[in-house]
């Protein structure tokens, strides 16, 4: 069933104060609500099972109409600070059944009781875990939303620095890559915005902690060279924007692949929100993107 975008930007202004003032524990419940309450609309043509780490737990979301023997890793978002396994079914089932290939969703150990580095240390070894697996490399996409696009990259720089091989490819949703709040985006969009709010994302990263210099806090900082082709998804209207262009241009500049998709008014990982025109055309996007990549 499509979903009105007027009818939907309306009520996330609506929501706005609400959902940038509220405390930590209802913001992770709002949030996992939401994810669970997305994955309805699939469950029936999607099985899930669990995988338990030391320190985390997965999810294995695996379509019924499973044709690819590649996958994908598929990092949350919600600032580091929220999102847990109930959260992924949602947009983790609309990968697994639109590019008819399993997923796997680490729901990495969130801050302020487990700060940075310990997101990144759960998705590498879900990384690792992967291969061990059977899944070589090249088998592998990464996938990220939010603070979990700049997860991707900062996984792709600690795999560079461990001498792991490279995933095949990323697809990043409104990333958020540069923690120093450096975008002009910030002021441009604040009031175009109906979902974020520069003062919750700064309160995130003070939870999250880590210098916001640090490459692995904040990716487009680092040596972005070597890495596998992106597709980088952002709306023209959500504060992040310059996050998402400035990383763009990065990863050309370094010698990368990388394809920008702006779409003008949209908000915040707008690619979420299963039943959205807008959404639709950007899952079309990524079914090609990884066709075109596998060859």
């Amino acid at each position: 069933m499509a979903i009105s975008t007027k009818l939907l930007r309306m009520q996330l202004n609506l929501l706005k104060p609400l959902a940038n003032n509220c405390s930590i524990e209802l913001a992770r419940a709002t949030q996992d609500r939401i994810g669970a309450l997305m994955g309805t609309k699939r469950r029936s043509k999607i099985r899930f099972s669990n995988k338990v780490f030391k320190n985390f737990m997965g999810r294995w979301i695996i379509p019924k109409k499973c044709r690819s023997s590649g996958m994908i890793l598929f990092l949350h978002g919600g600032g580091y600070v929220c999102g847990e396994l109930d959260y992924v079914n949602g947009f983790g089932s609309m990968l697994a059944e639109e590019n008819e290939r399993k997923v796997f969703a680490p729901a990495y150990r969130l801050a302020p009781e487990s700060p940075y580095p310990a997101a990144l240390e759960d998705v590498l070894e879900s990384y690792e875990y992967l291969l061990s697996c059977g899944y070589g490399a090249e088998d592998i996409f990464l996938c990220g939303e939010s603070a979990g696009g700049g997860l991707v990259y900062a996984l792709l720089l600690k795999l560079k620095e461990k001498g792991l091989p490279m995933p095949r490819g990323v697809i990043a949703l409104s990333p958020w890559v540069d923690l120093t709040f450096s975008g002009k985006s910030f002021l441009t969009n604040k009031d175009r915005d109906p979902s974020l709010t520069k003062e919750r994302l700064e309160y995130y990263a003070s939870l999250y902690g880590g210098d916001a210099l640090d490459p692995f806090v904040s990716p487009v900082f680092g040596n972005l060279e070597g890495l596998p082709p992106s597709i980088v998804f952002v709306g023209g209207a959500e504060i992040l924007l310059d996050d998402s262009v400035l990383l763009h241009n990065t990863l050309l500049e370094k010698g990368n692949q990388s394809r920008l998709v702006v779409t003008k008014d949209m908000w915040h990982v707008y690619t979420l929100y299963d039943g959205l025109k807008e959404s639709q055309k950007d899952m079309n996007k990524i079914r090609d993107f990884i066709k075109k990549i596998e060859g």
